[in-house]
């Protein structure tokens, strides 16, 4: 059985295309205006890498925030449920999931079947999510690329108190200005990042098996602050950005 899942995020939409259980095709694509027809292109991009008829396709299922606007989709699933589902696939023994889009960021709480047993979520504030960590790239003159190797390199800690983006790049233009050096600003600002992602794990429950997903899980440094913070090592998957458009093609396969 061939299934697609789209993840229609505020920054990227997301296809992948599963094969019996296998990832055959996968693509990524900015979200323009048109939610439905970034969906598309995201869709027949995975499609074509999967090298497949459209024919062949079972069924499609949307998540993200813009899952209600993908038109051609079948059913469509929460963030949540796509998380959990996604993350599981790649760690089966997870009961704690940390999703992070560009956004906004949440905390998931498994049962041992995975089902979800409690989420909380920042998706008032970007200042937990991988928006800030750009915004604050930005200040520093540098790619959010750059971000994670620079951070790797601090010297000492800085407190990094703003939680609101203009505020904190205000803040980092000050600590510019006063020479700290941007390995150590840059860590500040992963540290910042952590605490308030730390904060709603610890709100649903701190367990062992810890999973990242979302795009800011290819930033090492963040993870690492993660790591320092929670006092726990997290699992990352090899392609986290694409974790709940496979959940959405995993469900895509229960309801068929």
């Amino acid at each position: 059985m061939i299934t697609v899942g789209i993840d229609s995020g505020n920054r990227n939409t997301k296809a992948v295309v599963l094969k019996d259980g296998q990832v055959i095709g996968k693509a990524l694509i900015l979200t323009g205006f048109d939610a439905n027809e970034s969906a598309r292109q995201a869709y027949e991009t995975a499609v074509q890498a999967a090298r497949i008829n459209p024919a062949e396709v079972a069924a499609v299922v949307s998540t993200g925030v813009g899952r209600n606007e993908v038109k051609f989709a079948q059913e469509n699933i929460t963030e949540i449920g796509s998380a959990a589902k996604g993350a599981r696939y790649f760690v089966p023994t997870v009961n704690t999931v940390i999703d992070l889009g560009a956004e906004e960021g949440r905390a998931i709480k498994l049962t041992s079947d995975g089902k979800i047993a409690d989420f909380a979520s920042n998706e008032k504030c970007a200042a937990g999510a991988g928006s800030f960590v750009e915004s604050m790239a930005r200040a520093l003159q540098t790619t959010p690329e750059e971000m994670g190797p620079l951070s790797m390199k601090y010297g000492k800690e800085v407190p990094m108190n703003a939680q609101c983006v203009v505020f904190a790049e205000s803040e980092v233009v000050s600590l510019i200005h006063q020479k700290t050096p941007k390995e150590d600003i840059a860590r500040a600002v992963h540290d910042g990042v952590s605490n308030r992602v730390s904060s709603m794990v610890r709100r649903v429950g701190l367990l062992d098996d810890l999973a990242l997903i979302g795009g800011p899980g290819r930033n090492q440094g963040l993870v690492q602050s993660l790591k320092d913070d929670l006092q726990k090592e997290i699992k990352v998957p090899e392609d986290p950005d694409y974790v709940s458009a496979l959940g959405a093609a995993l469900y895509a396969v229960e309801i068929t």
